[in-house]
C-alpha cells in the first residue's frame, strides 16, 4: 500500500540514525551504552571538549573518515526524488551529522545536531561555521578561528540546544503530513516532533525495522528497512 500525498499537503520528514546505519555508519548509542568504543560522556559533551580536546577531535576525525567512505542508500535517494516532486512543500530535518542526504540530492534540509563536515569556534564568538573535512592526525593540526579560539567540531553536544529549532517548529506547524524514519523515539526534542505534528492535525507515519518508543503517537507504522520500504512508498497526486 502506498501513502498518498495530496496537492494540498506539506510534508515534514525527520530522519535518524537508522537511515545512515543502512549505509554502514554506526548508530550513536549501542546497546552497551558505547559509541565506537567510547563513553558518550567522554566525546560528546562540552566538558569532554575542555578536558581532552584531542580525544574529541580524534573521535570526530575518525567519523569524518567513515562518512567519506559511506555512500547514500536507496532511502536517501528516494527522499531526494520526493523533494523534487514537491517544490515548496517539502522539508527535511535530520538528526544525523553525515552528508548522505546532500550527496543523494536533498537540498531543503537542516541538520539539527550539526554537521561532521564543518567546524566552529570553541569560544562561541558568533562567527559562522566553516567547511572542514580534514581528518586530523593531532591537535596541533586543528585550525583556529579568526578570533584566536581553537576550532571545535560543528556538532551539538549533549547539554547543548539543537540547531534551528524556531524554523523546525514553524515547519512542523505548517505540515499536514510527517514522515519519521529510523529514529528510536527516545531522544528529545526530536522524539516530541510527532506530538507537535499531531497537535497541528497532521497525519504521522513511522518507517523503520521496528516500532519506536513513541509508536503510539503515529497514525501509521510501516515496518521494514528504509532502503527497501521508501522507494515506491509515496504516491504524489496531481
Amino acid at each position: 500500500m502506498t501513502i498518498p500525498i495530496k496537492p494540498s499537503d506539506r510534508l515534514f520528514v525527520l530522519t535518524g540514525a537508522g537511515i545512515s546505519a543502512e549505509s554502514g555508519l554506526p548508530t550513536f548509542r549501542a546497546s552497551d551504552g558505547l559509541w565506537a568504543g567510547h563513553r558518550v560522556e567522554d566525546i560528546c559533551t562540552p566538558e569532554a571538549l575542555k578536558r581532552d580536546p584531542w580525544l574529541v577531535w580524534d573521535f570526530y576525525s575518525r567519523r569524518r573518515a567513515d562518512n567519506a567512505n559511506a555512500q547514500p542508500n536507496p532511502a536517501h535517494v528516494a527522499l531526494a526524488e520526493l523533494e523534487a516532486q514537491l517544490p515548496g512543500r517539502y522539508f527535511l530535518c535530520t538528526q544525523n551529522v553525515d552528508d548522505l542526504h546532500e550527496r543523494a540530492g536533498s537540498r531543503n534540509l537542516i541538520h539539527m545536531h550539526g554537521e561532521l563536515a564543518k567546524a566552529r569556534c570553541e569560544l562561541e564568538c558568533g562567527r559562522p561555521p566553516i567547511d572542514d573535512r580534514i581528518v586530523y592526525a593531532n591537535l596541533d593540526e586543528v585550525g583556529r578561528c579568526s578570533c584566536g579560539g581553537r576550532l571545535r567540531p560543528h556538532i551539538v553536544f549533549f547539554g547543548e540546544v539543537p540547531l534551528e529549532m524556531p524554523r523546525i517548529e514553524r515547519e512542523i506547524a505548517e505540515s499536514t503530513l510527517m514522515i519519521v524514519i529510523g529514529t528510536s523515539g527516545n531522544v528529545y526534542p526530536a522524539a516530541g516532533f510527532v506530538h507537535w505534528a499531531r497537535q497541528s492535525g497532521a497525519q504521522t507515519v513511522y518507517v523503520g525495522p521496528e516500532p519506536p518508543l513513541n509508536a503510539s503517537a503515529f497514525t501509521r507504522i510501516v515496518e521494514g528497512k528504509a532502503g527497501e520500504v521508501l522507494p515506491g512508498l509515496f504516491e504524489v497526486q496531481s
